[in-house]
């Protein structure tokens, strides 16, 4: 059921896709049924040959904008979508994922109530399989976010359109530019950044980040930081930490199947 919220202030919704057939309905679907009405529905598609063109004509007379084009990949085509996008916020949910049907109305509220943050956030529920789930709280760590590991859920962010427009995703990185997106705003002013306690999507586990090897992990781990304005002391620390952390990660992995009887 729509919401009675005066839906005066525009949201724009980005989902970007490239053969995406086997869930971008229900991506589609968590949008366009939302408790909040002034959305502005783009999707940007890298040049699908399955069916996801189809299903996005499907649903046509909900989405404000789509091209289907040759892009740079998953960076490029979000960078594609804010350019395009007109609303005073701007959200982002991949055609893997999924928003709960509140999460717009949410996040307006928290915007209105504090028109002088820029970057609006939530928890994520992790998608294994579809028997197993685990909700994913942010953690407040200044020092693990800085060193260790992202503790900001990027399907969750809500970004106001000022803050876009001063820095986007850098093309280069293959998984971890939201990371520097992120960091980048941090270091800048951490007073920017809202933190709202509701679950606000749903992430598949295992797409690109899945995919990257440690060693590039971490290299991309430097040049993010490094281009996020970093001092160079820091993201040696910061490399090392990592380094460590994962090396007795897999140690322990490695114990544990050595022990099984």
């Amino acid at each position: 059921m729509k919401s009675n919220i005066k839906n005066s202030l525009k949201v724009s919704i980005i989902t970007v896709v490239f053969n995406g057939e086997k869930y971008l309905e229900q991506t589609i679907r968590s949008v366009i049924n939302q408790t909040y009405n002034n959305i502005e529905y783009i999707i940007i598609d890298g040049g699908s040959t399955d069916k996801t063109i189809d299903i996005v004509n499907k649903y046509k007379e909900h989405v404000s904008y789509f091209v289907s084009e040759p892009d740079d990949g998953l960076y490029d085509a979000m960078n594609k979508g804010i350019v395009v996008a007109t609303g005073e916020i701007i959200g982002i949910v991949n055609s893997d994922d999924w928003y709960e049907l509140n999460a717009v109305e949410y996040m307006v509220n928290a915007y209105k109530k504090n028109p002088e943050k820029r970057i609006f956030h939530g928890d994520v529920m992790h998608i294994f399989s579809d028997e197993y789930k685990k909700l994913r709280k942010f953690n407040p760590s200044e020092f693990r976010f800085k060193y260790y590991a992202v503790t900001y859920e990027h399907p969750t962010f809500f970004v106001v359109d000022a803050e876009y427009k001063e820095h986007l995703y850098n093309t280069k990185l293959k998984v971890l530019s939201d990371y520097q997106f992120m960091l980048e705003a941090f270091l800048k002013n951490k007073n920017k950044f809202y933190y709202l306690p509701q679950t606000i999507s749903n992430f598949r586990i295992g797409g690109e980040s899945a995919k990257i090897s440690l060693l590039s992990r971490l290299r991309e781990g430097f040049i993010a930081r490094k281009n996020a304005g970093m001092k160079l002391y820091q993201n040696i620390f910061s490399y090392v930490v990592r380094f460590m952390m994962i090396s007795l990660y897999s140690v322990v992995q490695s114990t544990k199947k050595l022990l099984r009887p």
